[in-house]
């Protein structure tokens, strides 16, 4: 029988992301903390469709780099994890009757999926799923972790792969060590408190009640995943572990460990 595995959300970073030593220093002790995983589940900020599609389960299947303009070593990372075909069959018998599910064998993991475990687990020896954003809404996805949860009894790991704040249009230092600019401290101050608190209704509210907003979140599919980590926690309103905290571009990369 499988230790229940915790719940994550990351904020995962562009792919030079890795080239942070802090951030690398973070996220490996992180997944040396967690219990070895049977599986691990990925929701994405990237990969939206509806309905909710289920990603590649054969390994052989390239990796998505789904971003351009960065350096060509960024395009030649691979991640050959084993693919999750039982996991997928699961996902899929979780899913309400009568609600359509997709499959989509051509796409595989994004970099909000592979560059994070690049760093918690470089040995690519765990099976990966990744499956779609089927909808933004917060109480929608809160369900959806909620149907998911039952997973974590199986020792999958479930990760919520975002971005605290993702105000990309309005950074006026990109550079990797940039001061945050107010929106983005206050937002995550804010985040901090909710996370603290147990404060989902707050947080289902971010777009009204998050100071900084909109240029925190400008288009919300970075802090959507959030939601479905919270569902699959099982106990959304309590305080939530921070390993992760601090700014990368000026971006708040605070991240989760839900039990």
């Amino acid at each position: 029988m499988s230790a229940q595995s915790p719940v994550l959300f990351l904020s995962h970073g562009a792919p030079p992301l890795v080239d942070s030593a802090l951030w690398v220093d973070q996220l490996t002790r992180l997944g040396a903390e967690l219990p070895r995983p049977t599986a691990i589940l990925v929701i994405s900020a990237h990969w939206e469709a509806a309905p909710l599609t289920i990603g590649s389960t054969d390994a052989s299947t390239p990796l998505t780099y789904d971003f351009w303009g960065f350096p060509e070593r960024f395009y030649r990372t691979t991640y050959d994890s084993p693919g999750a075909p039982e996991l997928a069959s699961r996902v899929a018998a979780m899913m309400p009757d009568g609600e359509p599910i997709a499959h989509d064998p051509r796409r595989r993991l994004d970099h909000g999926a592979y560059v994070p475990l690049t760093v918690m687990y470089p040995d690519a020896d765990i099976p990966v799923l990744q499956i779609s954003l089927p909808t933004l809404d917060p109480e929608r996805l809160l369900a959806l972790g909620r149907r998911l949860a039952p997973l974590r009894d199986e020792g999958v790991l479930i990760i919520g792969s975002g971005f605290t704040t993702h105000g990309l249009p309005y950074l006026d230092d990109p550079s990797p060590d940039a001061v945050p600019p107010t929106w983005s401290s206050e937002f995550d101050d804010w985040a901090h408190g909710c996370f603290d608190r147990g404060d989902v209704e707050s947080l289902i509210d971010f777009r009204r009640k998050a100071p900084g907003m909109p240029y925190a979140h400008p288009t919300i599919e970075h802090f959507s995943p959030l939601f479905v980590a919270l569902g699959a926690s099982g106990n959304p309103e309590q305080a939530a572990a921070q390993p992760i905290d601090g700014f990368w571009m000026g971006l708040a990369k605070r991240s989760l460990v839900l039990n």
